[in-house]
């Protein structure tokens, strides 16, 4: 081992002998030698002086006194700062006690600083990636909008609408089968709701709702069908409502269902009516947690029998018995400060039997259970039936006064007291609401939200608008919900958000998720069928996140918004769909000011973006509306629904959806369905207008514009035709039309190699003078810049065409073995009518391109030999 030492302090000397330098001494200090040394030799080491005068020099002119500040620094003793300014004595005890409660209120205050600060910056933090994630999912969503689409979508990409941005109306990638699935079962809810709305009946919307999730997923505590749960009975729809076509059912005795409550809900906040809605809400919010806990209850004593011991009696209070032994008993002892009375624990079997909604079976077990409960409390069945009986469960002030004297009494400050016999005389006497938690009665986030709900008083702390304030200033993370729970936490925030009235912020929060989208949008449906939602005027909607909040406003939802990012994914493959949807939007059209026009016109705006996005096709016309073959106009869906839209007429209509529509879709190079959209409108000569530039523009294409050119030149044949017939938009750009069709047919005739007809056509369309006379020549020449601009454009077209013909005829006609005599007289006549279209060439030389008029006169010279 001593070897093995040696070498190794022999090979580290060797690791540094290349550093050794002749000239420098060898170091045999430490190194705690070597820094006393270092800090011996500091202060002999010249220039510090001369160094700090010119830096006091400097700070001098900054009327700084550094010397005089390096002197107070000095002298600083901070083992002194937590000292009395004045020393104490040892017997000053109310200086002592003075000094520590300073100290403590300093502490205090800096704590309540430091976490304030540490509070702002978390929330700015939370705020700016909320903000962050919305604008990249909105910028995500749109590119994968404008990539994902058909080249319908790359159109309208390049153009600008209105002068908004093609984002704005870009069409969204096609969703998944799963998600279509899903949005199948609800697709079926709307559009019976909209057939319902058409009728003037009304509708069970949200129980409609929780049907189609039931279809997706029959496990009724799935936290999506407990939040329509929750909306149900806050709304107090029925399940069903019967037709009007049934024999018990009239319109006076069936419930008014759409639109009940926004007077309330979009009207002065402190009106009475406001008041009793948002008392409808809180009981409403209670009934939905009293039965999902029933439900919850039932099913702990089924999963556990042989602890619950349910027996055969089939009596709710036997279930609750049956539950508190599951619950609360282990090991044969109760678990503590659960106090039995008559040998089992009463207070608790009360307590739960008011918690899950059977007040009634509650006072029937306390007034079986009198005598036991007066040994106990002389005084709590006279208060507890009162209670019970009173409509609004609230007790008369002088019953309030002695519960809250016995509350103070025995059970404020007492820590041994049963948390549920508390609880009952908490919610008897809505006693101390600052004090929200009560051990084992508030276990869970529903325990705790009923409890909440059931010490609301509208007369008293805020009512339901206090509970809202104190549940947003928890915010989420508060409410985490059960661990191992899908989506608890979403659902959880939800639930309270609706339970507390801001129905606005709880579809936001659904929105946040992309899990829970599809049920947002129809959370906001049933919301707005109700009148619960309040819309935001068209100044303060954003682009961004469907909620809007403001300081001076209560906050508010775009359902129009929501809508068409919904839609968005299939408006293309079934724009039928996408309109039911659309429709809902005029749910809030009655809301006050001018939001409620609002509301109309955006409808109205995404009534026709899905015409402009829709596919084209007898889908598309089925959509809008037509005409047969025989002339006679067939109704579309769009017309069928009016009412919906709030359109009184088909003049209303065509003002508002077909003609803007129209121009939206001509800008979108979409000329055959603008076309269709003007001639349904009425406007004919926009039509023949249209029709007109189109074909100009499909002649000049190049392969002759393709299948979009013949489905175009085929429609205005039969409009022609149509319009002729009857008479309408008669004019040059009508002639137009019909000589450029005719230009097309000679074209067609050309390229199947048929040039005499091919110049039969084009002689037809008296477009070229070809008979020589000079002055008729001038003449045309002089009134060609009076024709249509689309048969001006495509002069290079038909005067090529033409010379072609001619050139083609005359080389048929030269080899032919006709008689000599007849074939010259022919030859003659072909010379002389290259000769003319040469001659109205030259006139308008300056509207032809140099090799057009290179190409005629070539084939004129070929036509001349």
């Amino acid at each position: 081992m001593s070897t093995d030492l040696s070498s190794l302090l022999a090979s580290s000397k060797a690791l540094t002998s290349h550093l050794k330098r002749q000239d420098l001494p060898n170091v045999s200090l430490s190194l705690d030698q070597i820094e006393v040394q270092s800090r011996r030799l500091l202060p002999r080491q010249p220039g510090v002086q001369p160094d700090a005068g010119r830096a006091n020099y400097l700070l001098a002119q900054a009327q700084i006194d550094a010397p005089a500040l390096a002197s107070s620094i000095a002298h600083l003793n901070p083992s002194a700062t937590f000292l009395p300014l004045q020393p104490l004595q040892d017997t000053d005890i109310s200086g002592y006690l003075r000094h520590a409660h300073e100290q403590n209120v300093i502490s205090t205050i800096e704590e309540a600083r430091r976490e304030t600060q540490e509070e702002f910056y978390r929330v700015l933090e939370d705020r700016s990636r909320h903000e962050w994630e919305a604008r990249k999912k909105r910028v995500f969503e749109e590119l994968g909008g404008r990539l994902g689409g058909n080249s319908g979508a790359v159109v309208l990409g390049t153009r600008t609408i209105q002068n908004r941005s093609a984002l704005t109306v870009s069409a969204a990638p096609s969703p998944s089968l799963q998600m279509q699935g899903k949005m199948m079962a609800y697709d079926r809810v709307v559009v019976e709701l909209n057939a319902a709305r058409l009728r003037g009946a009304s509708f069970p919307v949200v129980h409609a709702f929780i049907q189609a999730a039931l279809s997706l997923n029959p496990d009724r505590m799935h936290p999506v069908i407990r939040i329509f749960h929750i909306l149900a009975k806050i709304t107090g729809e029925p399940p069903a409502i019967p037709p009007l076509a049934h024999a018990g059912a009239h319109i006076l005795n069936t419930p008014l269902v759409e639109r009940r409550y926004a007077r309330a809900h979009l009207g002065d906040p402190v009106s009475r009516e406001a008041v009793e809605l948002r008392k409808q809400i809180a009981s409403g919010a209670r009934a939905a947690l009293e039965e999902q806990y029933l439900d919850l209850l039932e099913r702990t004593v089924q999963a556990r029998p042989l602890e619950a011991r349910l027996g055969g009696d089939p009596s709710i209070a036997n279930h609750v018995r049956a539950f508190l032994l599951v619950r609360f008993y282990r090991g044969g002892e109760w678990q503590d400060r659960i106090e039995l009375v008559a040998a089992q624990p009463l207070w608790a079997k009360l307590f739960y039997l008011v918690r899950i909604g059977h007040v009634r079976e509650a006072l029937d077990e306390a007034l079986a259970q009198q005598q036991a409960i007066e040994h106990r409390e002389d005084s709590f069945v006279t208060h507890f039936r009162i209670w019970v009986e009173s409509p609004d469960h609230r007790l008369p002030k002088p019953h309030r006064d002695h519960v809250q004297a016995i509350y103070n009494a025995y059970m404020l400050h007492s820590t041994s007291v049963d948390p549920f016999k508390l609880a009952l005389y908490k919610l008897m006497g809505k006693l101390d609401p600052a004090k929200r938690t009560v051990p084992l009665v508030t276990a869970t986030t529903e325990d705790w939200l009923w409890f909440q709900l059931a010490m609301v008083d509208e007369e008293d702390n805020g009512g339901l608008r206090g509970l809202a304030e104190v549940l947003l200033n928890y915010g989420e993370r508060h409410f985490e919900g059960a661990p191992g729970s899908k989506d608890v936490r979403t659902s959880s925030w939800v639930a309270v958000l609706l339970t507390c009235g801001e129905f606005e912020r709880a579809v936001a929060a659904l929105w946040d998720h992309p899990e829970t989208e599809i049920e947002a949008v129809h959370l906001a449906i049933g919301l707005a069928y109700h009148g619960l939602l309040r819309a935001p005027s068209r100044a303060e909607t954003s682009d961004i996140t469907p909620l809007s909040l403001s300081t001076s406003h209560p906050p508010a939802l775009s359902l129009s918004t929501l809508i068409w990012r919904y839609v968005r994914q299939f408006v293309r493959l079934d724009a039928k769909e996408a309109l039911q949807y659309v429709y809902t939007v005029t749910l809030g059209a009655d809301q006050p000011g001018s939001v409620g026009k609002e509301q109309l016109q955006v409808a109205w705006d995404l009534v026709r973006r899905v015409i402009v996005l829709a596919n084209a096709g007898p889908a598309w016309d089925e959509l809008v509306g037509g005409f047969r073959a025989d002339g006679m106009r067939f109704t579309g869906v769009i017309e069928q629904a009016t009412p919906l839209l709030k359109l009184s007429d088909t003049h209303e209509l065509n003002a508002e959806i077909f003609v803007p529509a129209a121009r939206q879709a001509e800008e979108s190079d979409l000329v055959l369905q603008a076309i269709k959209l003007y001639n349904l409108a009425g406007e004919y000569t926009t039509v023949i207008n249209s029709l007109a530039t189109a074909l100009g523009t499909t002649l000049a294409a190049p392969g002759g514009g393709g299948e979009r050119a013949r489905s175009l030149e085929t429609a205005a044949s039969d409009i022609i035709r149509h319009y002729e017939r009857m008479g309408r938009a008669p004019g040059r750009a009508r002639d137009a039309v019909m000589k450029l069709l005719r230009v097309r047919e000679a074209l067609d005739a050309k390229a199947d190699g048929r040039l005499d007809r091919a110049f039969e056509i084009v002689e037809s369309t008296d477009l070229v003078p070809l008979d020589g006379d000079v002055a008729k020549i001038n003449r045309r020449a002089e009134e060609f810049k009076d024709l249509h601009d689309a048969l001006q454009r495509n002069l290079h077209t038909y005067l090529p065409l033409a010379m072609d013909c001619i050139a083609g005829v005359y080389q048929k006609v030269k080899i032919s073995n006709a008689p000599d005599a007849s074939r010259q007289l022919s030859l003659a006549a072909l010379r002389k009518k290259s000769r003319s279209l040469m001659v109205f060439a030259g006139m308008l030389r300056y509207r032809l391109s140099p090799d057009v008029y290179s190409y005629l006169a070539r084939l004129d010279v070929e036509v001349a030999l």
